[in-house]
């Protein structure tokens, strides 16, 4: 006798993320080496214009009263305090102040701080790189530097979290276009900034 199909669990929203928004990812990825932030100290001024354009902008969501209550200790995470560190290492003028991310939904939220955090768990590499020009997590390169618990632990407890929240279809949907706005918004500064 055959044993009854067992249907196969369905991926969990962080999964599911980072399958609708991998291209976007790569495509990222690809701009942000092809820019080559790290050949000197001036092309990863610029580098931090970039991050300060990004993580600035997001500032509005980590210190979100109701996305603090869902996800504990958000308001901890934001890395824009630790740009600005990085600019004034590097002798740099503070830009003004991004404007904040306007969500369509405020499921679209989840989508960002993914694409935000995800972006710590692969810094790894980035910050390998900027050792090569005499900075690191206390001179030039703190936003980069890996959380307190370690990059991997941090991503699976940040995870955990997004994975717990409950949403109906539309607002994963909208969860979704988030990660893929994020992604979006990034390669705009990036093209801005290195042109």
């Amino acid at each position: 006798m055959n044993a009854p199909a067992v249907p196969a669990p369905s991926p969990s929203r962080c999964k599911r993320l980072k399958a609708a928004s991998s291209r976007d990812h790569d495509s990222v990825d690809e701009l942000v080496m092809g820019a080559q932030p790290f050949i000197d100290r001036e092309r990863y001024a610029l580098f931090l214009q970039l991050q300060h354009r990004f993580h600035g902008s997001l500032v509005n969501l980590y210190q979100d009263a109701d996305l603090n209550r869902t996800l504990p200790g958000l308001a901890l995470l934001s890395r824009f305090a630790a740009v600005e560190s990085d600019l004034r290492d590097l002798d740099q003028p503070l830009p003004a102040a991004p404007a904040p991310v306007e969500l369509a939904h405020p499921a679209e939220a989840f989508g960002w701080l993914y694409c935000s955090e995800g972006s710590n768990l692969g810094a790894a590499f980035l910050f390998k790189e900027t050792q090569r020009l005499g900075l690191d997590g206390e001179q030039g390169a703190r936003h980069l530097a890996a959380h307190p618990d370690g990059r991997a632990p941090h991503w699976r407890q940040f995870v955990a979290l997004v994975d717990a929240v409950e949403l109906n279809s539309e607002e994963e949907a909208h969860a979704i276009n988030g990660a893929i706005k994020a992604f979006d918004s990034y390669r705009q500064h990036l093209r801005e900034i290195f042109a």
